[in-house]
């Protein structure tokens, strides 16, 4: 649907793509990966037609429908939301409103069999038949489904758009290009605004997309879950993988053994080839085999190593001074923003080494409670850090509260004190700002590189209790791992705020989840937290079913149930253990099938001959989600067995 055709593309003397070449085809989910700056924003805006290269071509198939999503957007507020979401339906809105008009003249008139009134008839019936072949009539159900995917609310529905946040208004940018479906969807960082709920539906959603994804990141488990080929884009080439993140890493590595042995062997049949040449050249009998050598060498193509982009942040947090056994407590906390109560009666003591991740929609508090924390600002209740307690906080929006007119080098000089005894330049090293870079004014900097400036900043002073909200957000997936094992290593008080799984996986030994203005603890970590969470939303889930089951035998003790009914039920209870039955005997077969696979995949021999297979891991992958999808099917007609059992046993 889009071919990319020896593409070059260079700013003054920077080059960032140079002869790069590759297509977007129906169904592809494609994740660009590279380091901050090395082009991926760049790429999506040269796949749209917005940004011209120098060279090469950008062929997109005509009627292909391409959506959109990019990190800065000029916002306009002249709807509410709902109103924003049906304008995506242009078409159908215009017939609805045809319908309208024409139903209103049919029902003015009264001249049933003239030729104007049976015009108007076939008009209606026209207009009708367009508006359900456009699916009009199911527009209400499908902005319902996308809008709470993503976290709104039904009272949000009629709100005007400018009463959001600029994080909800991106949301509300990705709920319009999802609802088009456009044939290729083109996501530069979906994630960024998103919290843990939100991520896991637009996760499914994408699983579920029948069109193209060009997919930009840094959230390992958001890549791998979704895309089956990725583009790594390092030192303006792009390197192309059949695969999803995690393998892609492996295939690159083994990618780049091989080429280092290869080149090896032909570096030295080279110097052998050399030596031959220089013994034989000065003999006549033998000169017309060294020329032979020659042109033979002349012809080589010359193998090359794919360069590694090996720089990344070096960096640890210095050692916590020492502080007593509480770190922080508070006492019936309360904070309203106007008529909205975000936070009620929070009763919260943090003891020292404890490291705390906050989870939970957007809104529920989590910045609030941060902010509560170190009093940026009022609320109601009591607080106070405990005994020599000094801390570091990085806000979500840390890197506003940068001089953009400052230089990178000026920054960090004016944040350091007499007492840090430091290098600047050394400091502003291991944050990969070298020689200069370190003069480049903050304004020029990208969004990554600006969070890596505020994070340099943090290090600066030594402290023993570090609140750090969306650390993450900008910063590339290497750098993600490097803060997450500096975090790690860290050895005083942490609280974490967070909607990256992979980050917070391992990172937390307590979780406190944010809802309906409270808070409620979870010892562990996120993934222990997700697994309970899944278990709570199933007990919801049946507690629901066992009230709707309730109100059925309420109303079965009203009116007895019919002979007719009773055998209708006996017939549908045969049909779903028989369904169940056939589903339980596929989920073994695939589970055997599947371990049989991981066995071989096991044996390393074995291993290299099964891979050799051409989409094996797009369909090891497939297999897998056939059986999730089984589980879920079996589920399904269980709960459903158990409600025919329950009503006909009335």
């Amino acid at each position: 649907m889009i071919s990319v055709e020896n593409l070059s593309l260079y700013f003054g003397a920077q080059n960032v793509f140079t002869n790069i070449s590759f297509m977007v085809n129906n169904r592809d989910k494609i994740g660009l990966v590279g380091k901050n700056g090395s082009g991926k924003s760049t790429l999506l805006k040269l796949l749209t037609n917005n940004l011209t290269p120098n060279e090469g071509s950008v062929s997109i198939l005509k009627n292909v429908v391409i959506g959109y999503l990019e990190q800065d957007i000029d916002f306009k507020d002249e709807y509410t939301l709902i109103e924003e979401m049906n304008k995506v339906f242009g078409n159908i809105e215009s017939y609805k409103s045809d319908l309208e008009n024409l139903n209103k003249q049919i029902k003015e008139r009264d001249d049933y069999n003239s030729p104007e009134y049976l015009e108007l008839l076939n008009q209606l019936s026209t207009t009708e038949e367009k508006l359900r072949m456009e699916g009009g009539y199911d527009t209400g159900f499908h902005i319902n489904k996308i809008l709470k995917g993503l976290g709104f609310l039904e009272s949000d529905f009629e709100k005007h758009t400018s009463e959001f946040s600029g994080g909800w208004r991106m949301r509300i940018e990705l709920a319009k290009i999802l609802l088009k479906k456009p044939d290729v969807l083109l996501l530069d960082e979906p994630t960024n605004h998103l919290d843990i709920v939100s991520i896991i539906w637009l996760e499914k959603w994408l699983q579920n997309y029948t069109g193209a994804v060009v997919l930009v990141s840094h959230d390992k488990r958001f890549l791998d879950s979704i895309i089956n080929k990725t583009i790594e884009i390092s030192f303006s080439k792009i390197n192309y993988y059949k695969a999803n993140y995690t393998k892609y890493l492996e295939l690159r590595k083994d990618r780049q053994e091989k080429q280092i042995q290869a080149k090896k062997n032909q570096d030295r049949h080279i110097v052998q080839t050399k030596m031959l040449i220089n013994k034989f050249r000065a003999k006549k009998n033998k000169a017309a085999f060294a020329q032979t050598l020659i042109k033979k060498l002349s012809k080589l193509e010359i193998i090359e190593v794919e360069q590694e982009d090996v720089t990344n942040l070096n960096f640890r947090f210095p050692p916590a001074p020492h502080s007593g056994k509480v770190t922080f407590r508070m006492k019936k906390i309360s904070k309203s923003y106007g008529d909205l109560e975000v936070l009620k009666n929070i009763n919260l003591e943090i003891n020292r080494g404890e490291k705390i991740a906050f989870v939970g929609k957007n809104g529920e508090g989590k910045t609030t409670l941060a902010k509560i924390i170190v009093s940026e600002i009022d609320y109601n209740g009591t607080a106070h850090f405990g005994h020599n307690v000094q801390f570091g906080y990085y806000a979500q929006n840390q890197v506003d509260f940068l001089d953009p007119d400052k230089t990178v080098l000026q920054t960090i000089e004016d944040a350091m004190t007499s007492e840090v005894n430091l290098k600047v330049r050394d400091i502003l090293g291991s944050f990969l700002f070298s020689n200069d870079d370190v003069d480049k004014k903050i304004s020029v900097l990208s969004g990554g590189e600006r969070a890596r400036v505020s994070l340099c900043k943090l290090l600066l002073s030594p402290v023993n209790f570090l609140i750090m909200d969306e650390p993450t957000n900008h910063l590339d997936i290497i750098s993600k791992d490097v803060l997450k094992k500096a975090l790690i290593k860290y050895d005083g008080t942490l609280i974490i705020i967070s909607h990256d799984r992979d980050f917070l996986q391992g990172l937390s030994n307590k979780i406190y989840e944010f809802k309906n203005q409270n808070i409620k603890e979870s010892l562990g970590d996120v993934n222990t937290f997700l697994k309970e969470k899944a278990l709570e939303d199933l007990e919801d889930l049946n507690k629901t079913s066992e009230k709707n089951k309730k109100s059925v035998i309420k109303k079965a003790s009203q009116e007895k149930l019919s002979y007719h009914k009773r055998k209708e039920l006996d017939r549908n209870i045969r049909i779903t253990e028989r369904k169940i039955s056939k589903i339980e005997e596929e989920i073994t077969k695939l589970e055997k099938k599947k371990k049989d696979l991981d066995i071989q995949l096991s044996d390393p021999i074995k291993y290299k001959e099964i891979t050799k297979e051409k989409d094996f891991f797009k369909n090891y992958d497939s297999e897998a989600q056939k059986i999730i999808k089984m589980e879920n099917d079996w589920e399904v007609l269980v709960s459903r067995l158990n409600a025919l059992k329950n009503e006909r046993n009335l």
